[in-house]
C-alpha cells in the first residue's frame, strides 16, 4: 500500500471480506505507532481476527511518499485478498492517492482512489505471487503440459519423449510428426504411455485429444504452441511451474450457493444421488458443523441420506472417548425433523495412507460407511440395516477407539452408531440409527433402513408415475395408478421388504375420489396415498436360560 502525492490531511479505510475499518487518519499513518495501529485495525475485522496479521512494515514518511507491506499469518498465512479504500478526504500535496503495489515481476500498481472520488482495488497481500493451480512441464516453444488436476501432487510428474513410433510409409521410414509420451507420477509410481501422438492440428492422434481421453495425469495447456514434436528426452516440473495445494476450505466454500451451483449445490447438476459424504479437507480435521446442517436440509429436498463423521476431538483420548461423544452430541445441533435424513458414525478408522508410504493414519469413516450401505443395498436390499457381522469394513487396519458392549450400550440409545472390532469378523458397523434415533425421542424414523426405505419408495414412485402428467384425471387413471404401484409393492413384498404375512398387512395404495377431490382435479392435481409396514432391525437378542436343581442333562 503506497500513499503518494504528499497528502497533508485526510484518511483511508481498510477492508477484508466485506468488513471495513473506521477511517485511519493521515496523522496516524505518519505517526510513530502507525504499524501497530494498522495491525490492530486489521485484526479487529471480522474476517481476520487476532493473531492473523504477522507484520505491518512501513518505509518512508509523508514526504517523500511512503508505503506499508502487510503480511498475514496464523490461519490466514499466505496470499490473501485485501481491499484498500481511499476516502475523498485525502488532501494537500499533488493529487494524493492511495495505491496498491504488488512487488512481483508481472504485477501492476492499482490506483485505489483519487482525491475527488472513492474506489476499491483487490490485491494479494504480503507481496507473494498466488501459486499456479496445476504443475506445468514445458518443452520450450514446442509443448506445454500441466497436471490433470490442481494441487502439489503434480510436482512429482515426469514426462519422457521418444521417437520410436510406427513407420510413415511401407518402406519403413519414420514419420517425422509422431512421438511417444511416457508420463510418470514419481510419488505413486503410476505410469502412462501414449504412443504415436502428434502436434499437427490435422493429425488423427492429436496430442491434446489423446491426453484428454487416455491420460489421468496430464493435459496440454490450452493456448500454448504445438509447433512440432519435442526432441527425445525427459523433463520434470520446472521450479517456476510448481503448484501448491489450496488453503483450507472455509464453510462458505463447502456450502456454495444455488445460483452458481458450487459447493454443496453442485449436486443440483446430478439427476440422482441417495448417499452424501462430506469429509474434511485437512488431515485429522472436521467438516464444519454449519456445513452438515445445510447438507442435512439439502438431503431432505433430494430424498438422500447424509453420513456424518464424528468430530476428531471425541476420539482424541481413547479413555474418555465415549464420555466425549455423549457430551458432544447435543453441541452438533443436528436435530429437528431433517435429522431423519442423517446418521452419525463413531469412532474414526485407521488405514494405510499411500501418501505417506503406506503408514497407518486416521481417517473419517464416511467413505467406508457409504460403501457398506451400497454393498448391503445390492446384496440384501435397502430395507436391510447396513450393520452387523456381514457389514465388515474391508481394507483397514483398525479403529481409533475400540468399544466394548457396555460403551456401545451407552452410545446406541443416543443415536450414535458404533464401529466395532470383533476377533473373527474384524471391524464392522454396529449401529443403524438416524440422528432422530435416540430412545428418548421415539421418532418413527428411528432406524436407517426404515428411513431409507421410505426415501426409496418416494423417489422410485415419483419417477415411475411421470406418465400420469396430462392424463385425464378421473377413475380410469386412478385405477391404473393403483394397479401399477400395487404391482411394484407386491414385488417388494415377495422380496421380504415389508413386515406382515399378507400383502394387506404389508402395504396399501389409495388413489380415488377421497384422496383426489374435485378441488384437486380443478387444480390439475392427483394425490396418491401409500402406506407400508417397515421392517425394523433386531438390536438385541434376549436368551432365557433355566437351570433346574438336580437335573443333569444326558
Amino acid at each position: 500500500m503506497v500513499i503518494s502525492g504528499g497528502p497533508t490531511g485526510g484518511a483511508i479505510k481498510l477492508s477484508f471480506a466485506g468488513s471495513e475499518t473506521a477511517d485511519i487518519s493521515l496523522a496516524t499513518l505518519t505517526g510513530g505507532t502507525s504499524e501497530a495501529d494498522l495491525k490492530t485495525e486489521l485484526e479487529g475485522l471480522a474476517g481476520i481476527g487476532a493473531g492473523n496479521v504477522s507484520s505491518v512494515a512501513r518505509s518512508g514518511g509523508p514526504s517523500p511518499d511512503f508505503s506499508f507491506l502487510i503480511t498475514f499469518g496464523g490461519t490466514l498465512a499466505g496470499p490473501q485478498p485485501l481491499i484498500v479504500l481511499s476516502s475523498n478526504t485525502l488532501s494537500g500535496g499533488a493529487s494524493p492517492t492511495a495505491t496498491l503495489s504488488l512487488p512481483l515481476p508481472d504485477a501492476t500498481s492499482v490506483a485505489a482512489a483519487a482525491a475527488s472520488s472513492v474506489a476499491a482495488a483487490v490485491i494479494t497481500a504480503a507481496g507473494e505471487a498466488a501459486p499456479i493451480n496445476r504443475a506445468r512441464l514445458t518443452f520450450p516453444g514446442v509443448l506445454t503440459l500441466e497436471a490433470a488436476t490442481p494441487g502439489a501432487w503434480g510436482n512429482g510428474l515426469r514426462v519422457k519423449v521418444d521417437h520410436d513410433t510406427r513407420p510413415k510409409d511401407e518402406d519403413g521410414s519414420a514419420d517425422p510428426t509422431l512421438y511417444n509420451l511416457t508420463v510418470t507420477d514419481r510419488a505413486t509410481g503410476k505410469s502412462e504411455r501414449m504412443r504415436n501422438v502428434s502436434s499437427a492440428s490435422t493429425a488423427t492422434r492429436l496430442v491434446s485429444r489423446v491426453l484428454a481421453s487416455e491420460s489421468s495425469l496430464v493435459r496440454v495447456v490450452a493456448g500454448k504452441p504445438l509447433a512440432s514434436r519435442p526432441a527425445p528426452g525427459e523433463i520434470d516440473v520446472d521450479p517456476a511451474g510448481q503448484a501448491a495445494d489450496s488453503q483450507a476450505l472455509l464453510e462458505a466454500d463447502f456450502q456454495g450457493s444455488p445460483g452458481d451451483k458450487k459447493g454443496l449445490y453442485a449436486l443440483d447438476k446430478a439427476d440422482l444421488f441417495n448417499l452424501l459424504c462430506i469429509p474434511p479437507d485437512t488431515r485429522e480435521g472436521d467438516t464444519p458443523i454449519g456445513v452438515y446442517q445445510k447438507a442435512m436440509a439439502y438431503c431432505v429436498t433430494r430424498r438422500a441420506m447424509l453420513i456424518v463423521d464424528s468430530p476428531a476431538a471425541w476420539s482424541a483420548n481413547p479413555d474418555t472417548a465415549v464420555a466425549s461423544a455423549l457430551a458432544g452430541l447435543p453441541a452438533l445441533g443436528l436435530n429437528g425433523s431433517a435429522a431423519r435424513n442423517a446418521a452419525l458414525f463413531f469412532p474414526r478408522i485407521n488405514q494405510s495412507d499411500f501418501m505417506r508410504e503406506g503408514q497407518a493414519d486416521t481417517f473419517v469413516p464416511c467413505g467406508a460407511v457409504a460403501g457398506i450401505f451400497a454393498r448391503t443395498d445390492s446384496a440384501r436390499g435397502v430395507w436391510k440395516a447396513p450393520a452387523g457381522l456381514d457389514a465388515a469394513i474391508n481394507g483397514i487396519v483398525g479403529l481409533q477407539v475400540n468399544l466394548n458392549d457396555g460403551e456401545n450400550g451407552d452410545l446406541n440409545p443416543r443415536g450414535i452408531n458404533s464401529l466395532r472390532s470383533f476377533p473373527v469378523a474384524g471391524q464392522v458397523l454396529w449401529g443403524a440409527r438416524t440422528l432422530r434415533g435416540a430412545d428418548s425421542i421415539g421418532d418413527e424414523y428411528k432406524y436407517i433402513p426404515v428411513r431409507r426405505m421410505a426415501l426409496f419408495l418416494e423417489e422410485t414412485l415419483y419417477r415411475a408415475t411421470q406418465w400420469v402428467v396430462f392424463e385425464p384425471n378421473d377413475e380410469p387413471l386412478w385405477a391404473q395408478i393403483r394397479l401399477n404401484i400395487g404391482a411394484f409393492l407386491q414385488t417388494l413384498f415377495r422380496q421380504g421388504a415389508f413386515q406382515g404375512r399378507t400383502p394387506k398387512e404389508a402395504y396399501f395404495v389409495k388413489c380415488d375420489r377421497e384422496t383426489t377431490t374435485q378441488a384437486d382435479i380443478n387444480l390439475g392435481v392427483v394425490n396418491i396415498l401409500i402406506g407400508f409396514a417397515p421392517l425394523k432391525p433386531a438390536e438385541f437378542v434376549v436368551v432365557k436360560l433355566q437351570q433346574i436343581a438336580g437335573d443333569i442333562p444326558t
